[in-house]
């Protein structure tokens, strides 16, 4: 069992961002539990309460109880609550702690001091009910999104807790992914352990959860039990400002456009990693100029790969015609920015206001809290970047974006942990900048910010060593 009692805490005294007020609550044993709500609202704050990151590792002003099995965690050891509970984060490569897959899942279990016949009895029944043979006894940094975040649901199914956390686990997941995230989270069901998630993609759970939390500005504002849950329509979510109850597959969503005269061509462009199998191959590319393009494909195909290559950040074959003249890789960079997926690798500022400062040509502190307050950011600007929630990253990201002033922008990913509110928002930003002249690209498995503001859907193929443009 799960329990927090009039639990409050901050992350410090000046920090506002991702505070909890008053939060009370109980997850029973075997129940399934939704966390969900705006980015920041404190989902994430919760889960670090009962794991015990709170406080043995993120400290801040805390009171309340929380106690998990009986045992009050602010008073418990991380080693102590390793035995009662499991993580699964957004990112599955903040966990790793080895460089193959199969010492990875031992790992947790080395730590418990197990006798290696157990810990190998304990991999050999998680690899056979996963169904995850092929990605035993592999590289780590050579698997997928979605091959990471298996083997990040592994590891924790090898230590065997009773109570299983994950946060934002489908942020980062193409369709087929996202399926087969929820059938690891239906075993874990029928073995009725306690399953609490932070969640905005909600529909691929919606079925199997025995209650929902909304929360909001580090309150809960609303629970549902499983005959409301069932009773919900698409138009309750978008008035508790969630995501929609339907999933659509990218790869099949057609839009019409009308062709511009302007392109962008690509020609020629390959690239390898360590002298191995060409990842990406492209005999030409033409990409509509001054619209909001989103690239679709499948965890692994190599889209990531594509917007290092486009802007330079990775030294490829290839070259790119814009407006009457050809980039070499070097030249493209000065054309170009990019938002990586892992936003973490490009703050470097002490404060959100320094952040949106430094990807200025010329600073302007106006221009900067004007940026800011568009994505929604005005009361964060003397914050570290760090103590924003994954969702406030995300959106400083696209801030520094826009004020680069850069003629081509590329976002990897620009919505993973976002809220439907700020999905919305970061779409009418992207029309923003098309109307200014800007050419957007995105790659992006969120169906709903596709229909929601992109022109062109461009789907890439491994098998035909190519693209469709829809």
């Amino acid at each position: 069992m799960i329990e927090l009692k009039d639990v409050i805490f901050s992350y410090g005294e000046k920090d506002s961002a991702n505070c909890l007020k008053n939060i009370t609550f109980t997850v029973s044993a075997g129940q399934f539990v939704l966390l969900t709500g705006p980015s920041g609202c404190g989902k994430s704050t919760i889960l670090r309460l009962v794991n015990g990151l709170i406080p043995n590792y993120y400290k801040g002003n805390f009171s309340g109880e929380v106690n998990v099995n009986g045992i009050s965690v602010p008073e418990t050891s991380l080693y102590e609550m390793a035995k009662h509970t499991g993580t699964v984060f957004q990112n599955p490569r903040s966990q790793f702690f080895n460089v193959d897959t199969t010492s990875e899942l031992a790992f947790c279990c080395e730590n418990l001091g197990m006798p290696e016949t157990e810990i190998l009895s304990r991999i050999n029944n998680t690899v056979e009910r996963f169904s995850i043979q092929k990605l035993i006894d592999r590289n780590i940094f050579y698997l997928s999104g979605g091959e990471k975040q298996k083997i990040a649901c592994a590891s924790v199914d090898v230590a065997q807790p009773d109570i299983i956390l994950l946060d934002e686990p489908s942020a980062n997941l193409d369709t087929n992914s996202v399926m087969s995230l929820r059938n690891l989270i239906k075993i874990w069901k029928e073995q009725k352990k306690t399953i609490l998630i932070a969640e905005h993609r909600i529909a691929y759970i919606w079925d199997l959860i025995d209650r929902a939390v909304i929360m909001k500005s580090g309150t809960i504002v609303k629970e549902l039990t499983r005959e409301e849950i069932d009773r919900t329509t698409e138009d309750d979510v978008k008035n508790f400002g969630l995501r929609s109850l339907k999933m659509e597959n990218p790869q099949d969503i057609y839009i019409s456009h009308e062709e511009t005269p302007e392109k962008i061509i690509l020609k020629d462009f390959q690239f390898s990693y360590e002298k191995k199998k060409p990842v990406l191959e492209i005999e030409e590319m033409s990409i509509p100029a001054g619209k909001i393009v989103a690239v679709t494909g499948r965890n692994g195909l190599g889209k990531t790969t594509f917007l290092k290559c486009l802007c330079g950040l990775k030294k490829c074959r290839g070259r790119m015609y814009y407006k009457g003249k050809w980039y070499k890789s070097r030249q493209r960079i000065n054309q170009i920015f990019m938002v990586m997926q892992d936003v973490n690798h490009q703050l470097f500022s002490e404060s959100v206001l320094e952040e949106v400062l430094i990807s200025m040509n010329e600073e302007n502190e106006n221009r900067a809290r004007e940026i800011l307050g568009l994505l929604g950011l005005s009361e964060f600007a003397n914050c570290h970047p760090m103590a924003l929630s994954g969702g406030q990253k995300q959106r400083l990201s696209i801030a520094c974006a826009v004020a680069s002033e850069r003629e081509i922008l590329l976002f990897d990913e620009p919505t993973s942990g976002l809220d439907y509110e700020h999905m919305l928002l970061t779409g009418e930003i992207f029309r923003e900048l098309k109307k200014s002249g800007k050419t957007v690209i995105i790659v992006t498995h969120d169906d709903e910010l596709i229909r929601n503001c992109c022109d062109v859907v461009l789907h890439l193929n491994q098998k035909k060593k190519g693209y469709e443009l829809f």
